[in-house]
């Protein structure tokens, strides 16, 4: 076989390909700055677009990988800007022999008038008295006081409901709780709620019995409410610290500083002050003549007077800082509160505060915080419904289901309690982390946010405004009157069951202004519609303070003398419920309509 002859390939001259330059955008980025990086016309840029089948204009944006096959194109290569926000925002693990011991942050909480703000009164105008005279104390949400055996932080916020608020917002500020609960009263449901919420949010709790030079204080009857509460003393047995107080003579306070020290020193909090400073904002205000003030906590590290920072979607340059007592001071540490100024808006409580290293770092950080936000509210955090409950567990996403409970009386609390911690199965741990009775509250919505959960009403509502703020939050709230179908739901949608076939639609709310009983018809309510519009033969709910005191249909409704189909909202009208009489002033008709929704596959 003759040799197939071989062609001989001419040597190529290789050119080597040129380095393709690097530019650095966010993960969304606008048609004119991708232009003006790349040193193009932003109409060039268009018509290569186009040509992808991406039809924008200049001020639109385009995501990062559209933008990467573009600038391709132009010879350049694009890097997020993302990562580098990213690794900035981890904090890095400090050695152990860099940290050391920072004074403990104690929050008070208790029942109204159990003497919460009476003891915080008390030991800081003692720690005013034994400080420096004449100095004034800023009501800036917390304080620092200062004692022989080491220092503790006060947090001043209001109540619970902050407290759970910048948890909602991923914040953990306390280390201790103080529970102060008063010797004559005993617990109280705000004592309940506040126990609730600390567990929820795992911080140890130490009890302070409040007015104790009462005559009729009876601490042991305390304890033993307590006790059943979980929060068992040392003295039975238990974990829990219990101090005997009386924040108007002052009898105990220090002895529970001490206990509270002690706890400290065995919970070991410790930071690291050799480093720029992180905190949290534990609460802003806009004052007319000095601007936007923010009161931040610091967490680890040193704040220094000249530091460029990012608190949220804010960002500035301290200008200036007063401690707790108004003075003004150059450097504050670990667990030190101050006063800023210098902030490009007003943050929200719960934001973290971060020192960073200029200010355009500190704006281009600012913003992205703000776009991460916004991404944010499309995407809310993975707080729970009962329709999706079931992809969750089988995604693994669940491994328990926090429920809050709501309900008209004590007795239907406890049995739907009972019933519903008998639900949990091996793959899913059902769990009340808060129950009483009462509508459902402000207060409630935002537990269930920060700690992931659905709200159950049982025979109770929730008012506009906090349908409002369920709705932001994305918190599910279902309302039922019957035990059996509250089980049946929650099994059923941990089964996978779950078919949403009815949606009950609130068309309307009328307050009653007056009854009148007319021979023959029954009780007539006149009425003022507040809110949507009021149809005849609709359905309607009777609620008595949040409470649903009956359930029904609408029988007759008139303007005047006239029978009439719908009222709109800021007329009055005469409604008649079926089958039902005790209307009285003040109480509210929530109108309502069942629609049937094709259950989906």
């Amino acid at each position: 076989a003759g040799e197939v002859p071989r062609k001989l390939k001419k040597t190529e001259i290789t050119t080597p390909k040129a380095i393709k330059r690097r530019i650095r955008v966010q993960e969304q980025v606008t048609v004119a700055d991708l232009a003006k990086a790349m040193g193009t016309k932003g109409s060039e840029l268009i018509r290569k677009l186009m040509g992808q089948g991406v039809m924008v204009t200049v001020t639109q944006t385009i995501d990062f990988d559209t933008a990467s096959l573009i600038a391709n194109d132009f010879g350049y290569e694009l890097e997020q800007e993302q990562v580098e926000f990213e690794k900035f925002m981890e904090e890095t693990a400090d050695k152990s022999e860099e940290l050391q011991f920072r004074p403990p942050v104690v929050t008070i909480m208790g029942h109204v008038d159990h003497g919460k703000t009476s003891l915080l009164d008390y030991i800081r105008q003692s720690n005013i008295i034994a400080g420096e005279s004449g100095g004034i104390t800023q009501h800036i949400g917390a304080y620092y006081v200062e004692r022989p055996s080491g220092d503790i932080v006060f947090l001043d916020t209001p109540g619970h409901e902050a407290f759970t608020n910048m948890r909602a917002r991923g914040a953990k500020v306390t280390d201790l709780i103080i529970l102060v609960v008063a010797a004559d009263d005993g617990v109280m449901p705000q004592t309940r709620e506040a126990i609730n919420h600390a567990k929820a949010a795992n911080v140890p709790i130490v009890v302070a019995v409040n007015k104790m030079d009462k005559p009729e204080a009876n601490p042991e009857k305390v304890k033993r409410d307590l006790a059943d509460l979980g929060l068992l003393s040392e003295d039975w047995g238990g974990q829990t610290i219990y101090g005997h107080i009386s924040a108007k003579t002052g009898q105990g306070v220090n002895e529970l500083l001490e206990m509270i020290l002690l706890q400290a020193e065995i919970l070991e909090f410790k930071a690291n002050p050799n480093k720029p400073a992180r905190g949290t904002i534990i609460e802003a205000k806009l004052d007319k003549n000095l601007g936007s003030l923010a009161t931040v906590l610091i967490k680890n590290g040193t704040l220094k007077v000249g530091d460029q920072f990012i608190c949220g979607e804010c960002y500035g340059k301290v200008r200036a800082m007063l401690n707790s007592r108004g003075k003004m001071i150059k450097t504050a540490g670990p667990s030190i509160p101050v006063e800023l100024h210098g902030i490009s808006g007003v943050p929200m409580a719960g934001d973290e505060f971060i020192v960073v290293q200029d200010e355009r770092k500190a704006k281009q950080f600012a913003e992205m915080q703000h776009a991460k936000t916004k991404a944010k509210e499309v995407y809310k955090r993975g707080i729970i419904s009962l329709d999706d409950l079931y992809d969750k567990i089988k995604e693994g996403d669940i491994k328990e289901l926090n429920i809050v409970l709501k309900t008209d009386v004590q007795g239907s609390l406890e049995a739907l309690a009972e019933a519903l911690h008998k639900l949990s199965t091996a793959e899913v741990k059902l769990k009340v982390i808060h129950s009483s009775t009462g509508a459902i509250s402000e207060t409630d919505v935002m537990l269930a946010s920060a700690s992931n959960a659905i709200v159950i009403g049982f025979n109770v509502r929730a008012n506009p405004r906090v349908m409002e703020v369920a709705e932001k939050e994305n918190v599910d709230i279902r309302y039922y009157d019957i035990i059996y179908n509250a089980i049946q739901d929650v099994r059923s949608a941990m089964a996978g069951l779950l078919d949403p076939k009815y949606e009950e639609q609130v068309i309307g709310r009328a307050d009653v202004k007056e009854s009148f009983h007319i021979p023959k018809i029954g009780t007539i309510a006149g009425c003022y519609v507040t809110s949507g519009y009021i149809e005849r033969n609709a359905k309607v709910r009777l609620l008595r303070d949040d409470v649903v005191v009956f359930d029904g249909k609408l029988s007759s409704l008139r303007r005047f003398k006239d029978d009439v189909k719908e009222v709109q909202t800021g007329y009055e009208c005469g409604i008649g419920v079926e089958n039902y009489q005790d209307i009285k002033p003040g109480d509210v008709f929530e109108v309502y309509k069942i629609n049937a929704i094709a259950a989906e596959l």
